[in-house]
């Protein structure tokens, strides 16, 4: 065999390998993984117009949203039934400012 047959025979196993590659790859495309947390970082919960407003003038409706990585407890105050913050003379949407309203001591839970 001469030295041009064995060249040109390896390139065309070459091309036909990779051509192989790219065909696998075009007709069964590979599954798109990301990473999977353990678990929520937070939970979200109405509560009743027993919160107070972080004034302590008056009692409010609102969520409250739990951090489970630290027991924090924050809440939202919506000042309506509604999920969301919602100002009836306003149309642009509102905004929620939390408020510190204590901790689960969650490394407790496991004794």
């Amino acid at each position: 065999m001469s030295t041009r047959t064995v060249t040109n025979f390896l390139l065309l196993v070459n091309a036909a390998i990779l051509l192989f590659w790219a065909a696998r790859t075009l007709i069964v495309p590979r599954p798109v993984e990301g990473p999977i947390p353990a678990r929520l970082p937070l939970l979200c919960r109405a509560w009743n117009p027993h919160a107070p407003a972080p004034d302590g003038s008056r009692q409010v409706y609102g969520r409250m949203m739990i951090d489970m990585r630290t027991g924090k407890i924050w809440g939202f105050p919506t000042n309506t039934q509604d999920p969301y913050p919602v100002n009836p003379v306003d149309t642009k949407p509102q905004t929620s400012h939390p408020f510190y309203l204590g901790k689960f001591a969650l490394d407790d839970a496991g004794r």
